[in-house]
């Protein structure tokens, strides 16, 4: 039988050919600049072909109309030129197919990878992607690592497909690209009418996330400070509080201060206890990319695509799990004898292994799919700085779960004068366990000094202190991301791409996210009018659907048709109040793009930084095309308004940044007299100042005359003579 195997990826194509080979030497073949890989294994032809992610995408049908609902899947080329690439791994799997009877998805195993490699099978088996034929023959391979034993292992004990899970994702797939399509063109179909041209979207998750950011962003807006006094006693370098907390009446901190200042303090009380602290469970993919922002201040997005990739390369498991366990079924004295060979883990896996006991510390949360992240025991070469560091952290935080508890002694002290009380805690390691493995995690030591219960004790200083409260943190990427897995809205898998899209789409910015006049605009428009896109309950009702479709409890097509009626009430609602929302919206946007501009121009209108055709970056004015006032900037440079202007041009200034070098001020006129040494060679002025200051927009009748004239004098040029060659 010649069988097809369908990886996700190119790398993991090489890695499936490698271990199925029996002799570990597959034939590698070409075609159209593609390589495939042919095995013989126990009598059979292996042939192993690479996706490039998605090779199918859902688009509308031909006849479709608004509200669209009528949708069908399509090669992924056809619908995006940006996808095109995909176009040769798909001509290469439909060449390679017609020579095969039997059919492997080896995608990676959850809900995206069946789809993928379902849809390739589909398409290769019947000609139509869209096809409802028999499935029942096709096998799946199952693994968490693309190591060797585990790729062989899953071969040899492969399932049938997992057709609920392909269900459940084409469902997902449908119902996200219904909402969003549906809902965004209504979007941009009520900022049109306020007279704003501008790309906007709004998303499944989308709307919630965005909803609980303006909600947060409302609530530091409204916050009203409140003073409060605290009463602390200082000894040496401790610092003692009073036990009633925060005083909100000044009176009272005035009392408290006198009585304690008037009286002897006597140690009330001291306290002394030792705790363990246990090993953090392993990662999931949350806790992962929590902790490389906490640690290395990594992006999630970036940490999630870091892991891909050394889970591609055989160093990690599958990383796009929600499990905290280590089953017993994994090798754990394999993997740890891997990790002794490396300097860094050597000493760890050395006093693990002399226990001989593997059992590690685990967390609650479970995946059915995959087990909590863990290094494969595999050596790793050739990695980058942050690829290192995740490794890092997953082969520590593995390793730290087979390691003894740490034991902490906990210490307090409470002092008394006057009746008032006075209390302080102290920490310090006294094992360290696991802490020494590691090594990215410390809690906090204090230190007590040494006191006597009952004794007198005389103070360095009593005081007040005065504060105010502050308003509630804005969310970072990484606290949102853990924000929206409690909530249960999204996937583990979409979350960092949903919060990307509402950076893209401007309705959010910085690190420490606020939402933007724009995104705020939205949400007030939405809320006041559509509720129902905003929705946390009705979007996890929609989660939990398709994880009904994929235990087999719910049918795809009554999901799709519940998803079909809602999407219509909520447009109907929408063309009702499509006017005021539109309104709404253009507010909004002037007062996002007013928040970027960097000054005021001569002609009134606000200069702003924009981009050419040539993708040069240069600020232009809002009032073009009848102001044409263009102003060059430094290239790759962020550019900062100051709020300033220069006395002498009377232009805005401006901070630029660039990497490595510098931060200077200047402003935005390059024939300003405060630049007139900037043109000598020892000058710091950047390359990229052009001595431009306006730029003449010819009429559309001038241009066409020019380009007429100049077309008739290339035709009049006398046309050159072929070379030949001179005889010897």
């Amino acid at each position: 039988m010649n069988r097809l195997i369908i990886a996700e990826k190119p790398s993991v194509a090489v890695r499936l050919a490698l271990s199925l080979a029996e002799d570990g030497k597959p034939k590698r073949l070409f075609s159209n600049g593609v390589s495939y890989y042919q095995i013989e294994k126990g009598g059979d032809s292996l042939f192993v072909v690479a996706a490039a992610g998605h090779l199918f995408t859902v688009k509308q049908a031909e006849s479709a109309t608004f509200p669209v609902f009528k949708l069908e899947w399509v090669p992924s080329y056809k619908a995006n030129k940006n996808s095109y690439f995909t176009k040769k791994y798909l001509d290469v799997i439909k060449y390679v197919g017609e020579k095969c009877t039997g059919f492997v998805n080896a995608c990676d195993y959850d809900v995206e990878g069946t789809v993928i490699g379902t849809n390739i099978i589909k398409y290769v088996m019947y000609g139509d992607v869209n096809s409802t034929g028999d499935l029942s023959d096709v096998g799946r391979m199952k693994f968490s690592t693309t190591t060797k034993p585990d790729l062989v292992r899953a071969y040899e004990s492969m399932e049938g497909i997992d057709i609920y899970n392909y269900y459940a994702g084409e469902s997902r797939h449908m119902l996200d690209w219904m909402w969003g399509i549906n809902l965004s063109r209504a979007l941009m179909s009520a900022v049109n009418i306020g007279g704003i041209k501008k790309v906007l979207s709004i998303g499944r998750i989308q709307g919630p996330t965005l909803s609980i950011l303006a909600q947060r962003e409302l609530e530091i807006k409204n916050f009203k400070p409140r003073p409060y006094w605290k009463v602390l006693v200082l000894i040496g370098d401790l610092e003692l509080e009073n036990r009633k907390g925060s005083f909100f009446a000044k009176e009272e901190a005035e009392t408290a201060l006198k009585v304690t200042s008037s009286s002897e303090m006597r140690v009330k009380e001291i306290k002394s206890e030792e705790s363990r602290l246990f090993p953090f469970p392993p990662f999931d993919l949350t806790s992962m990319q929590l902790e490389a922002n906490r640690v290395f201040r990594i992006d999630p997005s970036r940490t999630l695509a870091i892991a891909q990739s050394l889970y591609e390369k055989s160093y990690i498991s599958y990383p796009r799990t929600a499990s905290q366990k280590l089953p017993s079924t994994i090798n754990f004295q394999r993997i740890i004898a891997g990790l002794s060979k490396m300097e860094a883990y050597a000493k760890d896996a050395e006093e693990i292994s002399k226990k001989g006991s593997y059992r590690p510390i685990e967390g609650a949360k479970k995946d059915e799919a995959h087990p909590a992240i863990y290094p494969t025991g595999e050596v790793p070469s050739g990695l980058g700085d942050e690829e290192m560091k995740i490794y890092d952290l997953v082969a520590r935080r593995f390793l730290s779960c087979f390691r003894e508890a740490a034991v902490l002694l906990k210490s307090s002290v409470v002092l008394s004068a006057g009746g008032e009380e006075y209390a302080a805690q102290g920490l310090s390691v006294k094992e360290h366990g696991w802490l020494s493995t590691y090594r990215h995690y410390a809690p906090k030591e204090a230190s007590l000094p040494q006191l006597e219960e009952g004794s007198p004790v005389k103070p360095d200083k009593v005081h007040v202190k005065e504060g105010k409260t502050e308003p509630p943190r804005r969310y970072s990427k990484a606290s949102l991301i853990a924000l929206l897995e409690k909530k249960n809205l999204g996937t583990k898998a979409t979350r960092t791409e949903v919060i990307d899209t509402l950076f893209r789409r401007d309705y959010v910015k910085g690190s420490s996210i606020e939402v933007t006049a724009l995104g705020m605009s939205i949400y007030e428009a939405l809320s006041g009018y559509c509720k129902e896109i905003l929705d946390e309950e009705l979007t996890r009702k929609l989660e939990g659907d398709m994880e009904e479709i994929a235990k087999g409890k719910l049918k795809e097509g009554d999901a799709l048709k519940e998803g079909r009626d809602l999407i219509s009430k909520i447009i109907e609602e929408f063309k009702v109040n499509e006017s005021s929302i539109g309104k709404e919206l253009a507010k909004g946007f002037r007062e996002s793009e007013l928040s970027k501009s960097l000054g005021k121009c001569k002609c009134g209108g606000n200069l702003m930084l924009k981009r050419s055709k040539a993708g040069k970056n240069f600020v232009g004015c809002t009032n073009w095309p009848q102001c044409t006032i263009t102003y060059p900037v430094p290239q790759n440079a962020l550019i900062v308004p100051t709020g300033k202007v220069c006395e002498m041009c009377n232009t805005p200034k401006v901070k630029v940044f660039r990497r490595g070098k510098r931060v200077f001020e200047m402003d935005l006129d390059p024939l300003c007299k405060s630049k007139e040494g900037w043109a000598a060679p020892k000058a710091s002025a950047p390359k990229e100042i052009q001595p431009a200051v306006q730029m003449q927009v010819p009429a559309p009748e001038a241009a066409a005359a020019k380009a007429k004239t100049v077309k008739k004098k290339r035709k009049a040029l006398p046309k050159k003579k072929p070379r030949t060659k001179k005889k010897a």
